[in-house]
């Protein structure tokens, strides 16, 4: 093979490498990230046990890149305090070497078995643990399989005499060295997928012991690069601990850097293997560095927290507070995240048609204009829910999950439309009165209050509906429909009855009247719509209200029976 032949392979060899430790996060995070994210949770204000759950949490990970993600969701929403977070990232390093010790045994063998038995649990399960824990078994097996294919390509590279002339030259400059394998680690965001390599290419004698350590190193800094850049949109709070993590790993390298050659015979006194010296010195580099720095953490925070201060509260009302995008991995937690802002905008039409009937009573403008503005927080929350709902849909959904999806989605939206008819509807009638200076009849008002009141109880049951996912509170927001319909339907007939015996406020107001029956109505029919998708998961749901060919009237002259007949509707719609 040409040197040109053996670098393409080399490329394809490494993205597949990176692409089962993809896999086998991404299973992880799928089955267990929310007990992840708890354990580093728990963690908070204690440097030792911040120090264990980074190391655990990262060798099921095998990226400490992702647990600086969670890190920094944790510490943005001060969960976990600064000086904890840097312990947990310290973990995390030590936590990756885990993984590069195991495969420097290079058990081979096991890759047939565990692609095997991954396909076949992934295959048979559409949800589940088990279709997670299959992806992390496929991803176990293709990253054993890359790196076989891997130890097999390098072997000829120490024949490329252009090659080993590059490797001179690097090896020469250690700097460079480092410099080299800490872009390659932060373009391939892994530092096991680098290390390999290293490993790989220093067992076929491509580098030396020396060059291989100085590589190393390099690896070490990338690997702190990728969670500083992506942590950059977070909070302060969220991005102090991959900063100082970066800043350990930097200033450990350098000082680490020209004592190479002194330490390199004491590292082969270990294992004479050169592929398991790479391994072991990753590995006491890193138990080194967290050993040396955590004396220090307080010292660190300190000047952290002076670098990056904690921002100033958000005052504006629409600002999201708990779509957390580094949770955008574990789909689960993010959808948690998804749902409590939703609620948000629960509490936001709580309010807006709460006070809607002290707008039309009063026809104060200034609490009309304070109703209508409240309209665009919720349009703004509106937008900022769904384009974080499309980010999680790009992750692979199990079926519980996209239920969970779809009832978000279909919430918010809801309580979108609420909104608008406050504003554009409600609110239009309440300015038209205000400024015809007109009031409803003292009964009429009042009948207006009890629909406006028992809508507000259906819609703190659709709000319990909507985070319980309870089906005796669906069944009983939805059987409520035939209350609202009945008041509605008598507030209609005594409003005609007062039409005929000339009330003055009567007829002053009967287009306004009857215009907030018929929006309180379709305020209530979107409430009700938060219970159909939990009643149709759960089969509580008919198909259809209209009745069989032979149950119904063979007759056209028949009238319906009363059965079947329809209440009046003000809005003249018909409701599902």
């Amino acid at each position: 093979m040409t040197a040109t032949a053996v670098l393409v392979e080399l490329l394809g060899i490494v993205a597949l490498l990176l692409w089962a430790v993809r896999l086998v996060r991404t299973g992880i995070t799928r089955a267990f990230g929310p007990r992840l994210r708890s354990l580093v949770a728990r963690a908070a204000n204690n440097r030792s046990r911040g120090f264990a759950a980074g190391f655990l949490v990262t060798v099921a990970l095998q990226s400490s890149t992702a647990t600086a993600l969670i890190v920094a969701s944790l510490a943005s929403r001060q969960v976990l305090p600064t000086l904890t977070a840097l312990a947990v990232m310290l973990g995390a390093d030590v936590g990756t070497t885990v993984a590069a010790q195991i495969l420097s045994f290079k058990p081979h063998i096991l890759a047939p078995a565990l692609l095997l038995v991954g396909v076949a649990l992934y295959v048979t399960y559409e949800s589940g643990p088990q279709r997670h824990i299959g992806r992390i078994l496929v991803g176990l097996g293709l990253l054993l399989l890359a790196l076989r294919l891997m130890l097999e390509t390098t072997a000829p590279l120490r024949e490329s005499p252009a090659l080993v002339a590059v490797i001179a030259a690097i090896g020469g400059e250690p700097m460079i060295a480092l410099v080299v394998a800490a872009l390659l680690t932060w373009l391939a965001h892994s530092s096991l997928a680098t290390v390999l390599l290293i490993m790989s290419l220093a067992e076929h004698g491509v580098i030396g012991p020396e060059t291989a350590f100085a590589f190393v190193l390099g690896a070490n800094v990338g690997g702190g690069i990728a969670p500083v850049v992506m942590t950059l949109r977070s909070e302060a709070p969220g991005r102090r601990a991959p900063i100082g993590n970066l800043v350990l790993r930097t200033a450990g390298a350098l000082l680490l850097l020209p004592l190479l050659p002194w330490i390199t015979p004491y590292v082969a006194l270990l294992e004479a293997d050169v592929a398991r010296q790479v391994v072991n010195f990753h590995t006491a580099f890193n138990l080194a560095l967290a050993l040396s720095a955590m004396p220090f953490l307080g010292t660190l925070r300190g000047l952290l927290e002076w670098l990056l201060p904690e921002p100033p509260p958000s005052e504006d009302p629409a600002a999201p507070r708990y779509l957390d995008r580094e949770a955008l991995d574990s789909p689960s937690v993010a959808l948690a995240a998804a749902a409590r802002e939703a609620l948000r905008m629960g509490d936001v039409v709580q309010d807006m048609l709460g006070r809607s009937i002290d707008a039309l009573r009063t026809n104060d403008m200034h609490l009309i204009n304070e109703i209508k503005a409240e309209d665009d927080i919720l349009d703004r929350l509106h937008e900022a829910i769904k384009f974080y709902l499309t980010e999680i849909s790009k992750n692979e959904l199990d079926q519980s999950e996209s239920r969970r999806y779809q009832e978000i989605l279909s919430f918010v939206t809801n309580m979108e439309h609420i909104g608008d008819i406050v504003d554009l509807n409600l609110m239009e009638i309440a300015e038209k009165k205000a400024m015809e200076n007109v009031k409803f009849s003292a009964q009429g008002f009042g009948e207006l209050s009890n629909i406006h009141e028992k809508i507000m109880e259906h819609l703190q049951l659709a709000l319990s509906v909507f985070m319980t996912r309870d089906v005796r509170l669906a069944r009983q927001l939805v059987a409520g429909k035939a209350t609202v319909r009945e008041l509605e339907r008598r507030a209609y007939e005594n409003h005609l009855k007062r039409l005929a015996q000339g009330v003055p406020d009567t007829i002053q107001t009967t287009g306004l009247h009857l215009d907030v029956i018929r929006d309180l109505k379709r305020i209530n029919s979107h409430l009700t719509a938060v219970a159909y998708p939990l009643l149709e998961e759960t089969g509580e749901l008919r198909e259809t209200r209209l009745l069989s060919r032979q149950e119904a009237p063979r007759l056209s002259g028949l009238a319906p029976s009363p059965a079947v007949a329809k209440p009046f509707s003000a809005g003249g719609q018909e409701e599902r």
